[in-house]
């Protein structure tokens, strides 16, 4: 039990380092030499956990997973009308950005075209995070406190608009200042999907 325990903080010890030397450096030039020399081990060890660079690109993409999914964290405490709000201006909210660096998220999705396993994966991550949000709004739909419907459409249509904004507003804001205020807008319109109106933005 202990044995197995220290085995896996080690391993998310090696896959914070390669998340760390990826982004620094880009996906492409990441090896396991690179590292082992990074943590100061024998390659050897990094071996022992994963055999090869591939292996560490799959877990790296859970790890992914998990850093989203941590934002759908419920608080039963609130009530769910705060719970709605709450998941929302994170999902429009730079902390939603900074979970994960842009140009490793997408070094990772191109390899989806060449690896099959690796499309899995991101299939599984974009239904999960979809699947999370639809919950949510289910609980709300029973509440009363968003308009009837299908759940899983709304929520696949709110990360439509949030990956279509953050993709479009990254390429094209000047400043901070212009991202923000693109997100609020969009961030309205997400609302109106829900059928909430203006006045629960604040």
């Amino acid at each position: 039990m202990g044995r197995k325990s220290i085995g896996k903080v080690r391993k998310l010890e090696i896959i914070n380092v390669f998340y760390k030397i990826a982004k620094k450096e880009g996906l492409e030039n990441i090896s396991i030499a690179k590292i082992a020399d990074a943590m100061g081990v024998n390659p050897s060890l990094i071996i022992h956990y994963f055999k090869t660079k591939e292996e560490l690109t799959y877990e790296l993409i859970t790890f992914i997973l998990e850093k989203y999914l941590s934002l759908f964290k419920i608080n039963t405490k609130v009530p769910i009308e705060k719970e709605l709000i709450t998941v929302i201006d994170n999902l429009f909210s730079k902390k939603w950005n900074r979970l994960i660096d842009d140009s490793l998220f997408y070094s990772c999705f191109a390899l989806t075209y060449r690896n099959k396993k690796i499309k899995s994966q991101y299939k599984d991550l974009t239904t999960t995070l979809r699947e999370n949000l639809a919950a949510l709004l289910q609980r709300c739909m029973d509440a009363g406190l968003i308009t009837n419907g299908n759940s899983m459409l709304k929520a696949e249509l709110i990360f439509a608009i949030v990956d279509g904004a953050y993709f479009y507003l990254t390429l094209t804001s000047t400043t901070h200042q212009d991202f923000d205020k693109g997100f609020l807008n969009y961030k309205i319109h997400a609302y109106q999907v829900l059928g909430i109106t203006q006045s629960h933005l604040s």
